[in-house]
């Protein structure tokens, strides 16, 4: 199944980027070749600019307050499962108080590494991390495998309060919505939201060999999909043809 998500607000919109980095990162530090953790340095960089917004790591907090609170409701209740509440109470708990001692903003401790910032400085250059630029790194990158995967995980532990976080914190949004099979009549598909409830996150999943590419639209009232198919030149066009897919709605 291919799946495609549509963030409904600018912090959702973040954090989805940071976890598709995080993503990124994990695959490039555990691999061997130089290169690979050349583009891991490059994500680290990555994620320090996404991260630097001011008001990230407290919207992250509060939202896993929020969630928090949310599940806190359900004690009590028949039919709950109170050892799982426990675990997944247990997980919120850990991700906050972990990023709440992060001191400041994500990769703060890495911006006083003046070897890491030189690297920062010159890699949006094209061709700006050559040996002759940056003999230090060059240096760096003939090391043994091992020796550098050792420093990248250094470095991003320093990451790891976010990245626990988000993962915990989008999990927990995912698992707020429920899939509901729908149609696209002539590859068009409208719905409007339910007022007074806030929406966050949109999913839609659809089979791979439909061959479609979801476009979506939308906002707190409504959402629009238009199924699209890739011509030769990779440019979208309307299918024009019924459509089958799954939907979720993310709170």
């Amino acid at each position: 199944m291919a799946l495609y998500e549509y963030p409904f607000n600018e912090g959702i919109r973040t954090m989805l980027r940071l976890e598709h980095l995080f993503g990124r990162l994990a695959l490039l530090a555990a691999r061997d070749d130089a290169m690979d953790h050349h583009f891991a340095i490059a994500t680290i960089f990555e994620v320090m600019d996404v991260a630097s917004r001011a008001d990230l790591k407290s919207d992250v907090l509060k939202e896993l307050e929020r969630h928090r609170a949310h599940l806190q409701a359900y004690r009590g209740h028949p039919g709950i499962d109170e050892s799982a509440l426990d675990a997944v109470t247990a997980r919120i708990d850990t991700a906050f108080a972990a990023l709440n001692a992060m001191p400041g903003k994500a990769g703060q401790a890495l911006a006083s590494n003046d070897w890491l910032m030189s690297i920062r400085s010159r890699i949006n250059i094209p061709g700006g991390t050559c040996a002759f630029d940056l003999p230090a790194y060059h240096a760096w990158q003939l090391h043994p495998a091992e020796r550098r995967r050792a420093d990248l995980h250094g470095w991003l532990s320093t990451l790891t309060p976010l990245a626990q976080a988000l993962a915990a914190l989008m999990g927990l949004l995912r698992d707020s919505g429920h899939w509901q099979r729908m149609a696209a009549p002539g590859g068009h598909y409208q719905q409007n939201l339910t007022q007074g409830k806030s929406f966050q996150l949109l999913r839609v999943r659809l089979n791979d060999d439909t061959g479609l590419v979801p476009e979506i639209s939308g906002h707190r009232l409504l959402v629009s999909i238009r199924f699209m198919r890739p011509e030769a030149d990779g440019r979208l066009k309307n299918a024009n043809v019924d459509a089958a897919f799954e939907l979720a709605l993310c709170a």
